[in-house]
């Protein structure tokens, strides 16, 4: 078996090192290194060559979304299991159709974290059996016509949505984002106007509804 190289992103070192010791258990033939922040992760990545990159979205220095095709300007055929605490029924697919090749909740089981990281370094694309339901049972259509708004946002858009939810004031997303308060005050705007609400209290009673609408549905 040829030895596989694992970057693992994680600002968290008692997560790394629990996620290390799993990868390593079950995978016999793997170095698995370790970065705490992005500009950490680009300088590992210039440095040596990886199979696969295990990230973490919230992590100093991160941008969301656009840290997949930045990763891909380094290494262009690197694989990327986003590895991450938000809602995977909302997020899991924008991250898939921005270029990822998996997405993992941190709330996951030692087996599931097995399955996608194998899955997703045999060149395949890996998502809880959840998301997958999304994927197989519905298109875009009739996901629109049971009510799913957050679809028609763009990644931009539902990384400030995620920003607002947590109980960040715009003058705070600017800053992480290092982007202008008006031009958050604008994706703001956008947001209301696609799922209808005129406050972010109005805003996290919609999310809550699609997430147990859309929950009730694949259980059906």
């Amino acid at each position: 078996m040829n030895l596989k190289a694992i970057l693992l992103v994680e600002d968290h070192s008692i997560v790394r090192m629990g996620v290390k010791l799993l990868i390593e258990d079950f995978m016999s033939s793997v170095v698995v290194s370790e970065a705490g922040t992005f500009n950490e992760t680009l300088k590992m990545l210039h440095n040596r060559h990886f199979d696969l990159v295990i990230l973490d979205i919230r992590i100093p220095g991160g941008d969301a979304f656009n840290m997949i095709p930045r990763i891909r300007s380094v290494q262009e055929k690197v694989k990327i299991l986003i590895f991450s605490s938000q809602e995977e029924e909302l997020y899991a697919l924008h991250y898939v159709k921005a270029g990822a090749n998996g997405f993992l909740p941190k709330d996951t089981s030692n087996e599931e974290l097995e399955r996608a990281v194998t899955t997703v370094l045999s060149g395949g694309t890996y998502v809880t059996s959840l998301v997958r339901q999304q994927l197989d049972n519905n298109t875009l259509q009739e996901r629109e016509s049971r009510e799913s708004p957050l679809e028609i946002l763009s990644n931009r858009e539902l990384e400030i949505m995620d920003m607002l939810l947590t109980g960040k004031w715009t003058k705070d997303i600017a800053i992480d984002l290092n982007i202008k308060e008006s031009t958050v005050s604008t994706y703001k705007a956008r947001i209301f106007e696609k799922l209808e609400v005129t406050n972010v209290l109005e805003l996290f009673k919609k999310v809550e509804i699609y997430k147990k609408h859309n929950t009730s549905f694949l259980r059906s």
